[in-house]
């Protein structure tokens, strides 16, 4: 397997963990009894990829990594939806996620706020990875997840844990199968984000991201030829390709609740519903993030990693 080439990146604004490059944030890995897998050849912006990646899901993440790691997107998906309390399971993904066939409409605008949520090491030892995105593109198309989007461009930020325990924040976008850019916009914990993903022309896309505790921006324009089927936002654990070839999903660190709101899609209220949510769920089955019902204005939830209770409470309007 060839190593992704990295477009041109900005200036990290944190050192990452040691041990791995970037996690590669991407499509959601469902777990089911029954599995399909997808494989998808990728042109985007003349650059042309065939990956082919066995992502099983439940795979731990490989203990070591070699310098440098390199992300793949989870281009070949095995994926069928699993329930439990009407809620999709997921084991990268929690959060709530739209699909064009259940609400009618494509999507060519998202946006959101959330707080930098602070990470703290969950295991002594292991080396841990989140990702706070929105997203269109790479959900279930449908309520049975039948029908995928096998694009994705997406935009958030980072909060890593180094085996020794040392915490990293930075933000980032991507644009599936190319690999993820690091943007000069600097994040910590407790800071406020509003991002902001929009078609302007057809296939061309803007990308806005502003730290409202700062005030610092940032923003680019790309062309991306997106299906627009799926929109998302989502706290994730990201998928990891290692130089050797071993492959699995970064363990999540404790993040606490994590606060997602004003959340519009097409420029309107997405109308958030209970049945829209994703939990993350280990390998061995067990919970490890779990969002809350929407909050009364629907545009808001909350997101419980590792979670005590069998239910993540809900922010009260206005919280963002």
């Amino acid at each position: 397997m060839r190593q992704a080439t990295r477009k041109a990146e900005a200036s990290a604004t944190t050192s990452q963990p040691a041990g791995a490059g970037r996690p590669r944030h991407g499509r959601k890995i469902y777990t089911s009894s029954l599995h399909r897998a997808w494989r998808v050849a990728a042109s985007i912006a003349g650059l042309a990829v065939l990956l082919v990646l066995t992502a099983r899901p439940g795979v731990p993440a490989p203990s070591t990594f070699s310098a440098p790691a390199f992300r793949v997107p989870p281009i070949s998906v095995l994926h069928t939806m699993g329930s439990r309390f009407g809620l999709t399971q997921s084991n990268n993904w929690s959060g709530y996620g739209l699909g064009s066939l259940t609400t009618g409409s494509t999507y060519g605008q998202i946006s959101g706020t959330w707080i930098v949520p602070k990470a703290a090491q969950k295991v002594a030892g292991q080396q841990e990875s989140s990702a706070t995105w929105i997203g269109i593109g790479g959900g279930c198309a449908d309520s049975s997840c039948a029908i995928t989007d096998e694009t994705l461009i997406q935009a958030g930020t980072e909060q890593d844990v180094s085996a020794s325990g040392r915490a990293s924040y930075s933000s980032w976008y991507e644009l599936l199968p190319l690999p993820a850019v690091t943007t000069s916009l600097a994040v910590s914990p407790g800071n406020a984000m509003a991002i902001d993903i929009s078609q302007s022309i057809p296939e061309v896309w803007t990308i806005s991201m502003k730290n409202l505790s700062t005030g610092q921006s940032f923003s680019t324009t790309l062309p991306y030829p997106s299906t627009m089927l799926t929109a998302e936002w989502i706290e994730e654990s990201p998928v990891v390709i290692s130089t050797s070839g071993s492959s699995g999903i970064l363990p999540i660190p404790n993040l606490g609740t994590v606060q997602f709101g004003n959340s519009r899609v097409n420029s309107s209220l997405p109308r958030f519903q209970p049945g829209q949510r994703i939990e993350l769920v280990s390998a061995s089955g067990n919970v490890e993030a779990l969002p809350s019902a929407p909050d009364p204005n629907v545009d808001a939830f909350n997101d419980c990693t590792y979670p005590t209770a069998s239910t993540c409470p809900a922010p009260p309007e206005g919280t963002l």
